[in-house]
């Protein structure tokens, strides 16, 4: 049972970081370097790979030192360290995680997986004595995320959960000058991803594994599945068993400020998601059209995520957050008042996440982490909830749907936009019933549903796992 007090909240960073301002227990590299490994390079036809653009940025750090790559891929991986063979410096490639945190050489690991791994390679860190970066979505599901914060106090560990939204940007500051109140109360909060997706395409069978892939290691905690998608390295985002939709993909950079915005250190009471995967049929599990009611009192968080071509901009943004207050709005690091004049700019005053996460490794302050493992759950499980609820949803039809968003004017409002988005696009409502979730009701503290549909929601907030790649209830 998990009860958590405000105050242990408020104060993880200093609790689990009791007895850590001691040196490094393993000696360091020449110079005093962080040696660092990357696991999960990712390449393909459609992106560069988040591993790549990780790798580029690491190497700019004064005192970090990349001394291994990891991807069971090995046309991605080999690549990779050629690169650091022809500029002379050492890197090790590794295919298999476990045989990497075998190497008592690495300090630190930057977590670029699938998200289906992100955790179980975080615990798996923590418990070879390593610390780990860990990329967006922070988990797959609401489960894993609190075993990593678990696994990092217990093996007082620095584990980071970046989901982007909180680097140098001056975001953070202009959000507190709202908080305080200085727009008037808080209303709301609006957070959209605008973001289009074609289709991925339908097959007509099982594709081949590629020769150069250890799928059995791709998969890890994930059963292992037919490849039923033409881009196995990319589109595993729209596949339940590996990827969270783009409510975990490009959603969890705004959900994550959203939650920020509001200063929120729990989860909501209530949720509820409606949508579709609409505009095409393919091989694709997840929606590309949806709307997410967080219900935080006394102001939510209202989400849309839309994959279709979309020509709205709102208050000046295609994606993003805008804090809706009684005397003006927050949109960036910017506040305006309600007839959109421009209030104040605010300035940075944080470190980018990068930088912050390699000070503290060498420092052992977990007090002065910017993204600790405990926020990062919080916020993927903003993903997690929305999620959750349109997975146990149903069709129906559109006046019920109305009927039962009346309830607040926002959302109703939003649900008004979203229908007129897809009769832009051709989408007959009618035809094609949006996907209606219930409405969730959570235990904040303990993170588990409770009431109507809990059962099967419950069922949701973990998966059954495949030996050997198991996320441990004791970790």
């Amino acid at each position: 049972m998990i009860r958590i007090k405000r105050r242990d909240i408020l104060k993880v960073s200093v609790a689990a970081g009791a007895g850590l301002f001691t040196p490094f227990s393993r000696v360091r590299g020449a110079n005093n370097d962080i040696r660092v490994a990357m696991v999960g390079v990712g390449s393909n036809v459609k992106v560069g790979g988040i591993g790549k653009q990780m790798i580029r940025s690491i190497r700019k750090i004064p005192g970090v030192r990349i001394v291994a790559l990891c991807d069971p891929e090995r046309a991605h991986l080999y690549p990779e360290v050629q690169k650091f063979k022809d500029r002379k410096e050492k890197c090790d490639a590794y295919v298999d995680i476990r045989k990497l945190l075998d190497n008592k050489d690495i300090d630190a690991i930057v977590v670029g997986t699938p998200n289906h791994w992100h955790v179980l390679a975080a615990v798996l860190a923590c418990q070879a004595g390593k610390d780990a970066f860990v990329q967006k979505p922070f988990s797959h599901t609401m489960f894993e995320g609190r075993k990593a914060w678990e696994a990092a106090r217990k093996y007082n560990r620095i584990v980071s959960a970046t989901h982007g939204s909180r680097g140098r940007s001056g975001v953070g500051e202009a959000f507190a000058y709202a908080r305080k109140g200085k727009l008037g109360k808080i209303l709301y909060v609006r957070g959209t991803t605008y973001r289009r997706r074609n289709s991925i395409g339908k097959v007509r069978g099982s594709r081949p594994i590629p020769k150069t892939l250890d799928y059995d290691l791709w998969s890890g905690p994930a059963p292992i599945q037919p490849v039923m998608r033409e881009e196995l390295h990319y589109d595993w985002h729209w596949i339940w068993a590996y990827g969270d939709g783009d409510l975990g993909n490009l959603g969890i950079h705004n959900l994550d400020a959203c939650r920020w915005a509001l200063g929120k250190e729990s989860l909501p009471e209530r949720v509820l998601s409606l949508g579709g995967r609409f505009g095409y049929e393919d091989d694709g599990q997840t929606p590309n059209t949806t709307i997410t009611f967080y219900d935080y009192k006394p102001a939510p968080i209202i989400y849309e995520v839309r994959g279709l071509p979309t020509t709205e901009r709102y208050k000046g943004i295609g994606s993003g957050v805008v804090v809706h207050c009684e005397d003006g709005y927050i949109v960036g690091n910017k506040a305006y008042d309600n007839d959109d004049k421009l209030i104040r700019e605010f300035e940075p005053t944080n470190q980018d996440s990068f930088t912050n996460f390699f000070e503290v490794v060498r420092s052992r302050k977990m007090s002065d982490q910017q993204e600790n493992a405990l926020s990062g759950h919080l916020s993927a499980c903003m993903v997690h909830l929305g999620n959750i609820s349109y997975r146990i949803g149903k069709e129906t039809d559109s006046e019920k749907i109305r009927e039962i968003v009346r309830a607040d004017k926002n959302f109703s409002e939003t649900y008004d936009r979203f229908c007129a988005h897809l009769a832009e696009h051709k989408v007959d409502i009618e035809k094609h019933p949006v996907t209606l979730g219930p409405w969730l009701r959570m235990n904040p503290q303990e993170e588990r549903f409770v009431g109507a549909f809990s059962k099967r929601a419950n069922q949701l907030r973990s998966r059954e796992y495949r030996p050997p790649f198991i996320v441990p209830e004791k970790v």
